[in-house]
């Protein structure tokens, strides 16, 4: 759109709410349309990290021969549902087929070139909602119990400082000079001192869609059933409630995008990788920053609320419900790094991550329907990659050139492959 429009963004987690700060930004008449209120879905359960240095994909060279004991080993964080493993056969066929060398240093590149605008783009939002607060840099740090399982990491590290990105790695002694409630079984550390974190991630999405409101921008609590082009080669929203007609749509639902975006002609390969956590209100320690037991892939993360516990990547129906069991080990699997740790009252979550397998979001407007754009696919780096997701797709909505390489994100890149 070369003037000013009406458009509509479907979804109003972290990334939803950015596109429509940013869109407001261009002066568009932006609505926000949600079955719940902003930040419910996993912007209120995620870790909280914005892990800007973590450029290598989940898929890494020698993923293959990791998979069985990933699956049968307990004490680690993959799951997959036996009713689901047949239909996400072919997401994992796509998955490890990324894990080439060559293949892993291009995401590894586009990877890297949204988290190194992640700040920028999400400072002018924070400055303009006044919750700078929110946002705390104060690094991540990464501990091990064995030289060995550092040396498994080494591959990601590396790839990381090739990028320019600070990776310090330190001794079991210094990781506890950090962060002295790490029991004696940290052996090894490896800190990434320009991470960051939220103490708060569903107010931080609360405060920024209540400034949206404050600049005029409407909030509606409807469940999206369609979105569909009109006769006049517009979009449309239908909701429960009414048809929202607009200039354009931006499709921001996280793990619920896929079926819209076949309705459009669209078929993406985004799984449901669900994360859980614990929340912990009287934990008995305190953390600094954001540790990650890397040999459990568990995240213990300081927030106003307490300390909060995130690990598992569940592969399961998106309305299977939860399994507690797996909320209770990672909160054990956390007391055997913190000696202190006191469990007593905690609560649980489980929410479905959107996963794509090239570790890479879907950024862009649609093969077939140019007036809707999608931004979804996230993974893992929805906190980090929300506001120059919602930078990109407003200068697209507004005809600009984009100001990132938009190739790597295209959401027709899966069809020929």
């Amino acid at each position: 759109m070369e003037a000013p429009g009406k458009v509509i963004v479907v979804g109003a987690g972290i990334v939803g709410v950015c596109c429509a700060a940013y869109l407001q930004r261009q002066g568009h008449d932006v609505v926000l349309v949600d079955r719940g209120a902003p930040g419910e879905g996993c912007s209120l359960g995620n870790s909280g990290g914005f892990g800007v240095g973590l450029v290598a994909p989940l898929s890494t060279p020698g993923q293959l021969l990791r998979i069985p004991r990933l699956l049968l080993d307990p004490r680690q964080p993959l799951s997959v549902a036996p009713s689901q493993f047949v239909r996400l056969l072919p997401w994992f066929i796509r998955f490890l087929a990324n894990s080439r060398p060559g293949r892993v240093a291009e995401i590894a590149a586009a990877r890297h070139q949204l988290s190194a605008q992640a700040f920028n783009a999400l400072d002018p939002l924070l400055e303009d909602a006044g919750a700078q607060s929110l946002l705390r840099r104060d690094g991540m740090l990464f501990v091990y119990e064995s030289r060995r399982s550092l040396e498994r990491a080494r591959y990601a590290w590396d790839m990381a400082r090739r990028f320019g990105v600070k990776v310090h790695e330190i001794d079991g002694a210094e990781a506890r000079d950090l962060e002295p409630a790490l029991g004696p079984n940290v052996r090894h550390g490896v800190l990434f001192p320009d991470n960051g974190h939220t103490v708060n991630p569903l107010r931080l999405v609360q405060v920024l869609a209540r400034r949206f409101a404050e600049r005029g921008g409407k909030l509606r609590h409807e469940t999206v059933v369609s979105i569909r082009i009109a006769d006049d080669g517009k979009p449309q929203v239908d909701t429960n409630t009414q048809t929202h007609a607009a200039d354009a749509v931006v499709l921001a639902t996280g793990a619920w995008s896929r079926r819209f975006a076949a309705a459009l002609g669209c078929d993406v390969p985004l799984a449901a990788e669900r994360g859980y956590h614990a929340m912990v209100a009287s934990p008995g320690v305190a953390l600094r920053a954001p540790v990650t037991l890397s040999d459990r892939n568990v995240v213990l993360t300081p927030m106003e609320e307490g300390l909060r516990i995130t690990g598992i990547s569940e592969f399961a129906a998106l309305d299977a419900p939860p399994n507690e069991e797996r909320t209770d080990r990672i909160a054990r699997q956390a007391g055997e790094f913190l000696p202190g740790l006191r469990t007593t009252g905690m609560t649980r979550w489980m929410g479905p991550r959107p996963s794509t397998p090239d570790s890479l979001p879907l950024i862009g407007p649609t093969p077939r329907h140019r007036s809707v754009y999608f931004a979804f696919g996230h993974s893992h780096m929805g906190l980090a990659w929300a506001a120059v997701t919602g930078k990109v797709i407003a200068e697209m909505v507004a005809g600009r050139p984009p100001s990132l390489d938009l190739a790597p994100y295209r959401p027709d890149r899966f069809r020929a492959a």
